[in-house]
């Protein structure tokens, strides 16, 4: 009896697990499915089904109760189609899904508790790499690592947003699907201003992104293809442009940073390949050649050449991996010769940044945007990109150094400032006191002319901590030009969850989540016992980017 119970179980498996699986048929009328999550569900594949084909097909967490918060799947190309939508398992919230032309929630966006106000966010989901950085046709261009379905990693796609100040960002939605090779990891874009490729079908020029494919076995390099000034992308029918698993017997093959070198009249790849940094290059975008390596990087490569105090005659070429260590040299379009470093110009929640491409000329700014790595909690967003920067190369008592002080469109979002010049301690807190903004721009110069510290605390905690005696800067190791003179100068940005702090003009900073208040009380300087001259204190209360 045991044995024929067991066989009946064995032969009807498939049937009750076919009966778990759930589907819901639409026609397609709205421009969003909104779809309600709940971090206590496992995650199981959705599937998105037209006449048995695959349109999206991702990873979520469904919910079978009352949901944590809701995503949207953008349904605008499959207008008036009829779709399935088909899961593995049965959960309530398959029922609750349903299309409008605006998202769950979309009355509150931009407006919720722990939304950064002047950092870039997606309006739902995770977020991690900046990717294909690029100013195009008076638009700068913001990719990045975007899962749309989850606040944790996964789902790799590229999120998309422009704007034409980079303060005010438009998003766009997901440019790069995960595909048959394989979820999209970080890249880069390109203008293609001469048409090396051939992709240019229109009077626009194309723009390339070359990006990894990464499946469990190998990570591949891509490209894409857009002419519509990156609203629409076309994957290259050659795919993969370059695999190179076999070469170096590693997984690790991701994260290609190009651009054209004027000098050799090629495009350049720098790819991060198993323990450094690899230099590849092409005539077309399509075909490349590797030319040399260079250990001791990870991940995310950037690669630019800056002019050195200003002095357009006077240049030298910056290498970076994810975690922000640079090297200073030269580099011959095959080649980088380390002259200094690993340097390192700032220390916290930063990975990954990446610098744009194509800036024009005029401007001539190398700027750069990174990874925040900020949670928020409570929210149906994570991570954030920080402020952009721009990044120049300055000599010092030890040499040349690169530095990174926030761009100067910030001073379009001041509302409300104040300025002191020599003011006594007392005199400034009285002032601080008086501040109930809590997006703030602050520029200060401060001499300790006694003792070895001071600190500067916001809503009930320290959010600088200043000590000449050990050289730190939050805890963090910094060699000051200004020993001698026992001086600092330091720029602050504060916004709901973060808190970045440059020093000495950009010399070095530090990127930290900022803490949940304590306390209502505004801003205040403590002199920690030592006898300080306040030189210059500045203070902006900032406007939020979000219209």
């Amino acid at each position: 009896m045991i044995l024929k119970t067991i066989f009946l179980l064995l032969l009807y498996l498939p049937i009750l697990g076919a009966q778990d699986s759930v589907s819901r048929e639409f026609k397609i009328t709205s421009k969003y499915f909104n779809i309600p999550v709940s971090m206590d569900e496992d995650r199981s594949i959705l599937k998105i089904l037209s006449n048995g084909n695959i349109l999206r097909e991702f990873a979520i967490r469904i919910s079978n109760g009352v949901p944590d918060y809701w995503v949207f799947v953008d349904m605008t190309e499959f207008q008036d189609q009829t779709i399935s939508l088909d899961y593995p398992k049965k959960a309530s919230g398959i029922d609750q899904i349903y299309q409008a032309n605006t998202i769950a929630g979309s009355d509150s966006l931009y407006k919720e508790k722990n939304r950064p106000q002047f950092h870039f966010t997606s309006k739902r989901g995770w977020n991690n790499d900046p990717n294909g950085l690029v100013y195009y046709d008076n638009e700068y261009h913001l990719f990045y690592q975007h899962n749309p379905y989850e606040i944790h990693w996964e789902n790799m796609h590229w999120g998309h947003a422009v704007s034409n100040d980079l303060l005010h960002w438009k998003e766009l939605g997901e440019a790069l699907y995960p595909d048959d090779m394989g979820t999209i990891f970080s890249g880069t874009v390109v203008v293609d201003s001469q048409n090396t490729s051939g992709f240019q079908t229109g009077k626009e020029k194309p723009m390339i992104a070359a990006y990894t494919a990464h499946s469990r076995d190998n990570e591949v390099q891509c490209i894409a293809f857009s002419n519509d000034k990156g609203r629409t992308w076309s994957k290259y029918y050659g795919n993969p442009i370059l695999d190179t698993k076999i070469k170096w017997n590693s997984k690790n093959l991701r994260d290609p940073k190009l651009f054209w070198h004027r000098e050799t009249s090629k495009w350049v790849m720098v790819l991060f390949e198993k323990n450094g940094h690899s230099f590849y290059t092409s005539d077309d975008l399509k075909s490349w050649k590797f030319q040399s390596h260079l250990g001791g990087f990870w991940e995310c490569p950037e690669l630019f050449e800056l002019s050195v105090d200003g002095d357009p005659k006077h240049t030298k070429w910056v290498l970076y991996g994810a975690s922000g260590t640079y090297a200073i040299g030269d580099f011959n379009g095959k080649e980088f010769s380390i002259e200094s470093g690993k340097h390192q110009y700032f220390s916290g929640k930063m990975y990954a940044a990446q610098t744009f491409n194509n800036i024009p000329k005029a401007d001539g700014r190398r700027i750069q945007i990174g990874w925040g790595q900020i949670s928020h909690p409570g929210m149906p967003f994570n991570q954030m990109m920080l402020f952009p920067t721009e990044l120049t190369l300055r000599s010092g008592r030890n040499g040349i150094r690169m530095y990174s002080e926030p761009i100067r469109e910030i001073s379009k979002l001041h509302k409300k400032s104040a300025l002191w010049s020599e003011i006594s301690l007392d005199r400034l807190n009285d002032h601080l006191a008086a501040i109930t903004s809590d997006l703030l721009h602050l520029k200060m110069k401060i001499e300790i002319v006694e003792g070895i510290r001071f600190s500067l605390n916001f809503r009930g905690n320290e959010i600088l901590h200043y000590s000449m005696n050990h050289n730190t800067l939050n805890g963090e190791f910094y060699e000051s030009d200004q020993t001698q003179e026992r001086t600092i100068y330091l720029e602050i940005l504060i916004d709901k969850t973060s808190l970045e702090v440059f020093a000495d003009h950009g010399k070095f900073s530090v990127i930290q989540e900022l803490d949940v208040p304590t306390t209502n009380a505004a801003l205040k300087l403590d002199d920690s016992g030592s006898k300080i001259k306040i030189h210059h204190f500045e203070i902006h209360e900032l406007q939020s980017i979000w219209r």
